[in-house]
């Protein structure tokens, strides 16, 4: 792993040790980009790829001299509510990797078990899906993943 993905999973551990304690938080992009010593868009690179639907949160960003980024953790009062908001992301195409980080954001919010998550990566996966060219492959997996989200609605 490189340095620079060390310093971003730094950044994203600090981030989200903020958002424990609370499920919004209001950060300002320069002190956190001083705190750990980097450019401010390094900052904005965690956020965009590790802070976006796909994961669980909502980010607002303001830039300027008084500017900030809010980050607010989805709540989600029913299991439902959830698997119809990430099936309305999900779109009508889905690489392997977006695909692993909402089978991932599942897991983490306990609506699957980690071995059923495991069973869903590998429906997915790219030897799964055969020598279909890259681009209906993806289709497919969006396909087949709306599937099973519509399937563990109707089972919870």
């Amino acid at each position: 792993m490189s340095q620079s993905n060390n310093l971003s999973d730094l950044i994203e551990e600090y981030i989200k040790s903020i958002l424990k304690e609370n499920f919004e938080v209001e950060l300002r992009r320069q002190q956190i980009a001083d705190y750990f010593n980097v450019v401010p868009s390094q900052i904005n690179y965690v956020i965009k790829t590790r802070f976006d639907s796909k994961h669980g949160y909502y980010v607002e960003s303001k830039r300027g001299g008084g500017g900030y980024i809010r980050i607010v953790k989805l709540q989600f009062v029913e299991c439902g509510d959830l698997l119809e908001k990430v099936k309305a992301d999900i779109g009508s195409v889905l690489t392997l990797s977006d695909a692993t980080t909402i089978v991932n954001q599942l897991i983490s919010e306990e609506v699957i078990t980690d071995s059923c998550g495991r069973i869903i990566i590998s429906a997915l996966d790219n030897d799964a899906l055969g020598d279909i060219e890259k681009p209906v492959q993806n289709k497919l997996r969006a396909h087949i993943l709306k599937c099973i989200l519509t399937k563990l609605e109707y089972e919870n």
